[in-house]
């Protein structure tokens, strides 16, 4: 157990854990960086939550932020490793992330380009996928409660995190106001669709570098929120045909005709099929063995379709891996591969005698058309030719660790 700390001033003591500065505070807690007293040092967060602050309210949050966590085990959803209690405070041992949190990052760079808000919006979706199939709600979404370790996302602070069925509905205000769905702003009855609206909230604020109803005070706020004007991109900065067409149905004011979970989760800008995973090379691998054997068969057209659908997950699998080697042998086999798509891309032109438009080379169907027969490949140039030189994720790590 927990022994108090004798001075307010200072961190409060634990039997197996040194806490050292202090990360940030709230209304009921605050956070520490800690140090395990054991060999090997570990480094954690120590969320401390003063029981003299806690009312009816706070008290089954806490619980019920406690239950969930104890529970949930993913990759993009930080960690509780242990919890403790004394007489004044209750001690919440959270996974340490090292990156600071998604606004500092976002602040540091000012707007983010559509690739890199995209290979993050996918980490995010792919925790908020795994809640929403345990019925549980995060509530308080927002870039402060997304906190990065190297170039992994992870959602944190399930303070306002509730278990919701689908039909489940709630009408206490819960979150920061800056990233609610217009139906909590307005006390109306809400479900767990107000979690979507916290996401389109965070992804126009990743590509413009602040949020859309950006205020100076709350009445102000709650003004545009309650506002029936529809959200309008800022046209300084262009994005594409998907990016636009998600955000504008995240930020649909109305629950009912806002995008749905199963929509958000298929969605083409989304495209979680080919997030960065450990299956990224599994799938690459086995469709670039199929389109080896359609190649040496002579059936050239069904060659070259296989080989950008194995690029298109040869390029998360270059950003997946970690070895220096590993990714450098993966760049090497992409160059051979996008050399080889160029060519069969010659050869059924010739043979097809394609049109002008279908008659592209590789690279630009790489570059993606949406009249081509090669769907999703609009970003395959730049990432599987330019991450030959240069990764994404290296430049997230370099930017984080500066």
């Amino acid at each position: 157990m927990a022994s108090s700390s004798s001075s307010s001033f200072a961190p409060p003591k634990l039997s197996d854990f040194i806490l050292t500065e202090r990360l940030g505070s709230g209304t009921y807690a605050t956070v520490y960086k800690a140090y395990s007293k054991g060999n090997n040092r570990e480094v954690v967060a120590v969320k401390v939550v003063a029981k003299k602050t806690l009312n009816k309210a706070s008290t089954e949050n806490l619980l019920t932020e406690i239950e969930i966590l104890k529970t949930v085990r993913h990759p993009h959803i930080v960690q509780l490793k242990d919890f403790q209690w004394d007489a004044e405070n209750i001690y919440l041992i959270l996974e340490w992330c090292s990156g600071g949190d998604l606004s500092c990052f976002i602040r540091s760079r000012r707007i983010l380009p559509e690739r890199v808000a995209r290979r993050f919006l996918q980490q995010m979706a792919c925790a908020l996928q795994f809640l929403h199939e345990r019925n549980i709600s995060h509530l308080d979404l927002k870039p402060q409660n997304i906190l990065l370790s190297g170039s992994v996302l992870k959602l944190a602070d399930f303070g306002f995190a509730q278990y919701m069925t689908p039909w489940d509905e709630q009408s206490s205000l819960r979150g920061s106001p800056l990233y609610m769905a217009p139906e909590m702003v307005c006390r109306r009855q809400y479900d767990s669709r107000v979690d979507l609206w916290s996401v389109g909230v965070i992804l126009y604020e990743a590509l413009f570098g602040r949020a859309p109803f950006a205020s100076k005070s709350y009445t102000e706020l709650e003004e545009k929120i309650r506002s029936n004007q529809p959200i309008e991109l800022p046209p300084r900065i262009r994005v594409s045909k998907d990016c636009r067409d998600l955000l504008l149905r995240l930020l649909d004011r109305n629950p009912d005709t806002r995008i749905t979970f199963a929509e958000f989760f298929t969605h083409p800008f989304l495209d979680l099929e080919h997030m960065p995973s450990a299956e990224s090379i599994v799938k690459a691998k086995e469709l670039v063995m199929q389109a080896v054997q359609k190649d040496q068969e002579g059936e050239r057209s069904a060659a070259l379709s296989l080989y950008c659908s194995a690029l298109e997950h040869f390029v998360p699998a270059i950003h997946y891996e970690t070895d220096r080697q590993r990714k450098d042998a993966l760049r090497q086999k992409v160059r051979q591969y996008v050399s080889r798509a160029e060519e069969l891309k010659a050869l059924v032109a010739s043979d097809n005698k394609l049109s002008f438009e279908e008659a592209r080379t590789c690279r630009d169907v790489l570059r993606g058309n949406e009249y081509t027969q090669w769907p999703r490949l609009h970003d395959l140039l730049e990432q599987s030719l330019g991450i030959l030189n240069t990764d994404l994720f290296e430049v997230f790590s370099y930017s984080l660790n500066a």
